[in-house]
């Protein structure tokens, strides 16, 4: 599994006729691979909870998204998955089908949940436009393949 997480002010995800925003937080961009599972999910949900990312009074990057209050974006994004050894034209056959990615996608939803309810997301397999503003920039890539 794999995510993209940005640090971010505000960030906002539209779809078909809805729109979700959220202030100050992480927008986590989720791919699942063919090979994940819900330990994957477990493993890579309990790494970015803890993460430390955030300034504190002396602007060193040490506070969690639980210490600033912030919230949390989820939005699944099978071409993380992208391989692009051959050719122009990448290849997603490493992207978990249709069904499990949803299912672990939803999954990845349910722990995100426990700790912030008001979390917000995308829809999965549809087309979204995803605005945000990207504090730092900071932006973290996560495999759980590497953890």
């Amino acid at each position: 599994m794999k995510a993209l997480v940005q640090r971010v002010s505000s960030a906002s995800v539209s779809y078909e006729e809805e729109k979700h925003d959220m202030g100050k937080g992480f927008v986590i961009l989720l791919g699942v691979g063919e090979s994940d599972s819900e330990a994957e999910a477990e493993k890579l949900w309990k790494k970015i909870s803890k993460l430390r990312i955030f300034p504190d009074e002396n602007g060193k990057t040490n506070l969690s998204l639980d210490q600033v209050g912030g919230n949390v974006m989820v939005v699944s994004q099978f071409t993380l998955l992208a391989n692009c050894k051959k050719g122009n034209r990448p290849s997603f056959i490493e992207a978990a089908g249709p069904e499990k990615g949803e299912a672990l996608y939803e999954y990845f939803k349910q722990l995100v949940s426990i700790e912030y309810p008001d979390f917000v997301c995308g829809k999965f397999g549809a087309v979204m436009d995803v605005a945000l503003i990207n504090e730092g920039p900071f932006t973290i890539w996560l495999d759980t393949d590497d953890l």
